[in-house]
Formats: C-alpha cells, structure tokens, sequence
C-alpha cells in the first residue's frame, strides 16, 4: 500500500510541474525527447552499415527532427534500410510538427483537446490566436499526405525504371518526404547532382519544398479564398516576396555562375538554367544542391547566406528569420526614410507590435549566430566564411555545406546541434522558455534619445 501512495505522489508532482510549463518550455522538452528517441534508434546494431557515435546519431537525429540536412555521416552508406526510415520518420513528424501529430493522435483515441494543448499548438504553429487552430491542424495532415502521395507517384514513374521496384519505390517516398518537409536529407552522397539537368526531378522536388516553405496558413487561405483582393495580408506579402526573391536569386546565381568552370561553365544553356534556378530556391532552407556548393564563387556564397538567414515562410516545414519578418523589416524601413508614422501596404496597415517583434528575431538570432560562429573560429579548423556558412546553413535549417559537417570537432557537434534546435524553434520560443513576458501597467515619461 506504502508503494501505491508513493505512486501517487510522484503522479501529483509531475502533474503540477507539467500544469506549471509553459507552451515554450513544453514545445522544447516534446521536441528534444523526439531527438533523444530518434538518437536511440540511430544507435542499435541493425539501424548502421557501420560504428556511428552517440554523438553523430544525435546529431543526425536533430538534424531530421529539425528538417535541416546536415550530415556527419553519409545518409546511403552509413544507415540500413531501418536507419533511413527512422531518419525519414523524424523528418516527417519535425517538419510537420510533432503537436501536429499529437493531435492527430488524440483526435483518432477521441480525446478532448483542452486550452493547454491548443495554446501549445499555436505556439508550435506561430499562430497569433488560438481560435480554428484545430481546424488548421487536420488541413496541414491531410495537405501534406495529399502532396507527398502525388509526388511520390511521379518520382517513381521516373525511378522505377533505373532503380528496380524496391529501391525505385523507397528512393521515391523518401525524397518526397524530405523535400516537401524542406529536410534536404538524401540517400546519395552528392544530393541531387546527378540529376542537375532532368526536368522532372527539379521540377518536382523544387514544387515540393517551395509549397512546403511557403507555409499551410498560405496554402489554406488560398485554398479557401476565390478572389486575391480577398486574401490575407500575410499571404499577399507571402506570394508577392516568394515570386520576387526567387526570381532576383535565379537571375542573380545565373550571372555569377555562369562563366565558373566548377559549376555552369561545362554544362549546356539548359542545365545552366536548371541549376540556376535549383541552386536559387533551395537556400530557402530546402538544402539539396544539384551542383557543388564548396566551389560556388565567394559572391554567390554571400548571397546564399542571405537567402538562408531569411528563410522560408511562417508556418512552414522550413526555418530561418521568416520571409515575412525580413519584409516587415525592410518596410518599417522605407516607411522611416519616408518620413511616415504608419506602415502601409496593400492598403493594409501593419501594428507596430509586429515591427518589434521581427526586431526581436532579428536581433535574438544575430547574436546567437555571433556567438556560435565566435566559439567555433576557436574549436574548428576551417576558413571563417567555410564556418559561417555552416552557422547560417544551420540556423536557417536549410543543410546546405562547405563540406565543413564531418569534420566537426565534438565541441563544435553540439554547436551546431543547439543552432540546429534554435534555428526549428525559434529564438523567440527559447526567449519566451526562459523567461516569462509581462505585460507593465506603468507607463513612464517620454524623452529623447540620440540615435545615429
């Protein structure tokens, strides 16, 4: 009996501990727990071709829970069949969201969701309200299910007949698994390059990391809404940013690319283009390259980096600052040097509570990426560009490398693991687990202060 009321003690105080979490704190514990797990199985004898470390397990594990890409082992070689279904498992459940599938799951046991979960959700979800967040679950399943299947058809119409039915049909559903959730894992130690100028493949993949990037708030609103003018402001600025920013990096890419002999210059006008526009949008934290990145020129790098600290769209599989809080940035900016007090577009004003809150993004994820890349100048061997690129790649959750991943000290392993996290969570997320926003009932004074 002595045992049972023990039990039941221990029951009570986890109880209270998990009522007294907050949906930060709660996100980060689920999210870290699945990347255990995932480390677990990674690590038993039959999931390995050969001796993978605590640590690269656990570092190929966040880097599917957070749909990253970056690999210290090779995906194909050093994993069995079982491992590359665990590594796509995680991908699917990160990329997708695991509240999303804890959802899922109580709505299939007919449980009753409570405002816990559903506070949890919308934080998970970066929603601004908790109401329809439910209702915005199911359409994110059934989305996703719905493109992966369609996708997964056509990648094995066409690898069906090189690879056999087997391999074709597995290479089929995990390339579609890891693009539309913007992972950038493959099975092939060079990504995609061999198939730099076949239409099918970077037209399929590139539309799934691009619907998956560009966030399901995005998808179902057009889905829904039959006219433009009567589309949400987010999904205007979502459209109009992702056509524009895609269409400048391809133009951009092509020009630099063009002439250099390790890249473009050996390859005809149309793999030229292809490459262009793949090596264009996959920075968008897609992270498969169809040609090699470590030989790109430094002016295209630069740009890339760009392209991966701004990231792809706010509730989406992919990761980085967010599109549209680079927008609202540039817009609080040009409406500054105007001279105006508002911020305007689409005959839409903008609170200002956004203009801060994408400050602080800004700024949160600026001063983390300082600091990694300041420790690992000191831990790793490597060019300060090679390492900043690194950095960013990881923050943005995109996968892309200078081939800099395997050779990373045990120190700078797990540098990368917590940007990794940071990168899917969100520097606001961690911020708010940390400490507990209050909103002050005082309000003092204003006066002036020097500024530039």
């Amino acid at each position: 009996m002595k045992i049972f009321a023990v039990l039941k003690k221990v029951c009570n105080l986890n109880k209270h501990r998990y009522i007294n979490l907050s949906p930060p704190q709660l996100l980060i514990i689920v999210f870290v727990s699945f990347a255990l797990l995932g480390t677990i199985l990674l690590t038993l004898p039959f999931a390995s071709t050969e001796t993978v470390s605590v640590l690269d397990a656990l570092f190929t594990a966040t880097s599917a829970m957070t749909v990253t890409g970056l690999v210290v082992v090779d995906t194909g070689s050093a994993y069995t069949l079982f491992g590359q279904i665990v590594i796509m498992c995680l991908i699917q459940v990160g990329g997708i969201g695991i509240m999303t599938f804890a959802v899922l799951i109580f709505m299939m046991l007919g449980r009753k969701i409570g405002l816990k979960e559903r506070l949890v959700l919308q934080q998970a979800l970066n929603q601004t309200s908790a109401g329809g967040i439910i209702r915005l679950v199911r359409k994110i399943i059934l989305f996703s299910l719905i493109i992966e299947s369609i996708a997964f058809l056509l990648l094995a119409y066409r690898w069906i007949p090189e690879y056999g039915w087997a391999q074709g049909l597995f290479t089929s559903v995990f390339h579609s698994v890891s693009a539309f959730n913007n992972a950038g894992f493959s099975i092939w130690s060079d990504s995609l390059s061999q198939y730099v100028g076949d239409p099918v493949v970077n037209i399929i993949i590139t539309f799934l990391f691009i619907v998956g990037g560009i966030g399901f708030t995005v998808i179902t609103d057009l889905w829904y809404t039959k006219e433009f003018r009567r589309l949400s402001l987010h999904t205007k600025l979502m459209l109009f940013g992702t056509l524009a920013i895609n269409i400048i990096a391809m133009f951009i890419i092509f020009t630099l690319e063009y002439s250099n002999p390790n890249t473009l210059a050996n390859l005809t006008f149309g793999e030229k283009a292809w490459a262009s526009y793949f090596q264009a949008v996959t920075p968008r934290t897609a992270g498969f390259n169809t040609i090699d990145i470590g030989v790109m020129e430094t002016s295209s790098i630069l740009f890339i980096l760009f392209l991966m600290f701004v990231g792809a769209g706010s509730t989406s599989t992919g990761g980085g600052i967010k599109l549209t809080t680079f927008i609202i940035i540039i817009l609080a900016v040009s409406t500054f040097i105007k001279g105006k007090n508002e911020i305007v577009v689409f005959r839409r004003s903008i609170d200002q509570k956004y203009v801060y809150k994408s400050l602080a993004i800004s700024i949160i994820s600026i001063l983390f990426i300082f600091g990694s890349l300041f420790i690992l100048n000191i831990t790793e061997q490597g060019d300060f560009l090679i390492i900043l690129f690194e950095v960013i790649s990881a923050f943005g959750t995109v996968g892309l490398s200078m081939e800099l991943t395997g050779d990373l000290s045990p120190i700078g392993k797990c540098i990368i693991i917590f940007i990794m996290l940071l990168g899917k969570l969100g520097p606001l997320t961690l911020a708010y687990s940390l400490a507990k926003p209050k909103v002050g009932k005082i309000k003092y004074p204003n006066e002036d202060v020097l500024t530039g």
